[in-house]
């Protein structure tokens, strides 16, 4: 038997596993951050609900992941502060990021995420650090889809140029 055979949860982890691991531990630290000042600012009940999802699947991300790391002996990236609670109407218009424009940050988040995620499961050795970035991708999948449905509904989505014309 070799040192990466029998249970995966008993193998080392390399130093890409580690890095994806530390990267998106950091990133959503970010955008848990950045996701609450959305929250602020959007005045769309749905777009709100959107974003608070991505608030606690990045949460319940980094809580998986921050165990795996600890277990390690790796230290934690640094995290922001949370974000004070504030009412839309208290920020000024012209300080205000509109809801489109919100729910295109998301969207290009997530997109970003799926690409992360596949890349972290492409450079796995440890099965079970593969199979849970592939739940994580799962997750941002499902977001997405309701990111998209969300801009087509609201008339938010800008489409690149169309192809209509089809030749004979």
């Amino acid at each position: 038997m070799g040192i990466l055979s029998g249970n995966p949860k008993d193998e080392p982890l390399h130093y890409g596993e580690v890095f994806s691991i530390w990267t998106n531990i950091a990133t959503n630290n970010g955008l848990i951050a950045a996701y609450q000042t959305f929250v602020n600012h959007t005045g769309d009940e749905d777009l709100a609900k959107i974003i608070n999802e991505s608030i606690e699947c990045m949460q319940d991300e980094n809580k998986q992941l921050e165990v795996i790391l600890k277990i390690n002996g790796i230290g934690l990236p640094p995290a922001p502060p949370e974000r004070p609670e504030a009412r839309l109407e208290e920020i000024p218009v012209g300080a205000r990021f509109n809801d489109p424009e919100i729910s295109a940050a998301l969207s290009m988040n997530s997109s970003a995420g799926l690409v992360a995620c596949s890349q972290a499961m492409a450079m796995c050795i440890r099965e079970d650090i593969a199979l849970m970035f592939g739940q994580f991708q799962l997750k941002k999948v499902q977001i997405g889809a309701k990111l998209l449905r969300l801009n087509k509904n609201k008339g938010w989505l800008v489409p690149p140029p169309l192809h209509v014309k089809i030749p004979n």
